[in-house]
């Protein structure tokens, strides 16, 4: 392991992430370029002092798993996550792995598209990404740890800020169309081994999970409206547009609202508000 290596690279590319690029509010008083420790912490699901130890070459060797995650929380692009891992003295990721890297070309798009909600998932429902109107929709979703960041754990075993898919049908179409969607990325992709883990759980942990489960059905993510239950707004009904990424077999999904609508004031308000609460 070449922990000065690690570390020299660790420290600048937290230097090169603005908060806005991980859904993350910018702040009025930040004393250094890029992240905080303390952020890159949060969305990587380490502790801080365990982040500053890596940052001085300090510390035991990370394992693979710690490694994943501050590629994912510091936006690296492939080459620079392979690094990293040769670096820690691990093997990048293998063929047949769910990517979990989202490309800086579909960070462009998170850019462009500020004025409505965005989120990037993996195969499996991961949150890759997300901007800032997608968490002040949807909770703060950095404030999850990470094995817990994603959309179809939260809906079985989680239960975050914001329930989406809020009445008895819509929830019953939405669990049908997760159990689906990890069906079809574990035929896709059956030698993952974070796939495997993450249906044991869910098997074990929820008996509807389990029940849909053994129906046998497949389905990816598919375009519908969903009704959102927001603490400060009550529940409003957004269009939610998937789009594919089938490089990486990600989504994004946007949430929308016809102009002029009640639900188009609501995503102004939040635009204003961000995670701020009422």
């Amino acid at each position: 392991m070449n922990r000065p290596e690690l570390a020299e690279v660790l420290r600048t590319a937290r230097a090169r992430v603005r908060p806005q690029d991980v859904g993350l509010p910018t702040g009025m008083r930040r004393q250094v370029p890029g992240l905080r420790r303390e952020e890159v912490a949060m969305l990587a699901g380490l502790s801080v002092d365990y982040v500053v130890r890596l940052e001085q070459g300090r510390g035991p060797r990370p394992s693979s798993q710690v490694i994943a995650a501050l590629a994912q929380a510091l936006r690296l692009d492939d080459d620079d996550r392979d690094l990293i891992f040769r670096l820690a003295d691990h093997e990048p990721p293998q063929a047949g792995r769910i990517a979990m890297v989202v490309r800086p070309s579909v960070f462009r798009l998170l850019d462009r598209m500020a004025d409505l909600p965005v989120l990037v998932l993996s195969a499996k429902g991961d949150v890759l990404a997300w901007n800032p109107l997608a968490a002040a929709l949807q909770g703060d979703m950095s404030a999850w740890p990470q094995r817990q960041r994603n959309l179809i754990w939260q809906r079985f075993l989680g239960s975050s800020r914001c329930q989406v898919a809020a009445g008895p049908d819509e929830d019953d179409a939405a669990a049908r169309a997760s159990v689906g969607t990890l069906r079809a990325a574990h035929a896709r992709y059956p030698n993952d081994p974070d796939l495997a883990q993450l249906i044991r759980e869910l098997r074990h942990g929820s008996p509807r999970f389990d029940e849909l489960w053994r129906e046998g059905r497949s389905s990816p993510w598919r375009t519908a409206s969903k009704s959102i239950s927001h603490p400060s707004l009550g529940t409003i009904t957004l269009d939610c547009d998937t789009l594919l990424l089938p490089d990486s077999s990600q989504t994004m999904l946007v949430y929308s609202a016809e102009p002029g609508s009640p639900e188009a004031t609501a995503l102004d308000l939040l635009r204003v508000t961000g995670l701020q609460h009422f």
